[in-house]
């Protein structure tokens, strides 16, 4: 990315348009924290990666930004440099050699994406959607909930993946952040992910309770993209510091992640 064209955040700007929706934008999502949402999207990227995707991981989880923490990376530059002005976002873009894919870093702790203007919020969309010219996938992991940022970053994305698991909390803040996508960004393509089931069938049935809810209150029916079992691995891989797929690259996990990444590649 040396090469490219630096892309700076205006200080002060307004988007009077509807932002273009990016065509190689993916962004990851789920209603509430803890269903490893930032695991799913380090072992997507890396499972893309294998089926020979150019991909870009963003880190657009504000205050609680930790893929490169999970990855035992030393970053100089991340996200916050690029909210402060300091660095334009194609500078901040690291290389994650054992994945072979990118990273643009979070900044813990940081509030300046949840408080950036709605128009701030929009060019850093445009410029996302810009850098994803030169990649074939650049995924937005983006924080829990429903605030602001998740919102419009969200919405700028060509297809929105929503992070679920069994827990009824779970399931309840997916169906919240479903409808309020559905209702702020009609045309939203939105699937669905199970994480952490216990059996295929187990996790067939959480999609079910949840594809039900969504029929019959929003009237959509977002399909199920995969389901990944749990597996005790996938702590021991967080706590080296690896992806999983580096690690213990026949484990249902890891295999369940190469599927899901697999489907997205045949829907296209």
């Amino acid at each position: 990315m040396e090469n490219s064209e630096k892309l700076h955040l205006a200080p002060k700007a307004t988007f009077s348009r509807a932002p273009r929706k990016g065509k190689n934008m993916i962004a990851i999502a789920s209603g509430k924290g803890g269903v490893g949402k930032t695991w799913f999207s380090i072992t997507l990227a890396h499972a893309l990666s294998l089926h020979r995707q150019r991909t870009l991981l963003f880190d657009g989880d504000l205050g609680l930004a930790n893929i490169d923490i999970q990855l035992g990376l030393m970053v100089k530059y991340d996200l916050g440099s690029v909210i402060s002005g300091d660095k334009s976002l194609n500078q901040v873009i690291h290389n994650y050699d054992k994945g072979r894919f990118d990273i643009i870093a979070g900044r813990s702790g940081s509030a300046g994406l949840a408080s950036m203007p709605i128009g701030r919020l929009q060019i850093l969309g445009e410029d996302l959607n810009t850098i994803a010219g030169s990649y074939d996938k650049l995924l937005l992991d983006m924080g829990a909930g429903v605030e602001k940022p998740v919102r419009i970053l969200s919405g700028m994305a060509e297809k929105i993946i929503v992070v679920c698991t069994d827990e009824p909390t779970s399931l309840t803040d997916a169906y919240a952040f479903i409808k309020i996508m559905t209702m702020q960004y009609p045309k939203s393509n939105i699937n669905i992910v199970v994480n952490q089931a216990n059996t295929i069938r187990e996790g067939q049935r959480t999609y079910d309770t949840l594809l039900k809810a969504c029929t019959n209150f929003l009237k959509i029916t977002p399909p199920l993209l995969g389901i990944i079992r749990r597996d005790t691995r996938v702590r021991d891989s967080i706590r080296n510091q690896s992806t999983i797929i580096s690690r213990y690259p026949t484990s249902e996990a890891a295999e369940d992640v190469m599927q899901i990444a697999k489907r997205l590649l045949s829907h296209e």
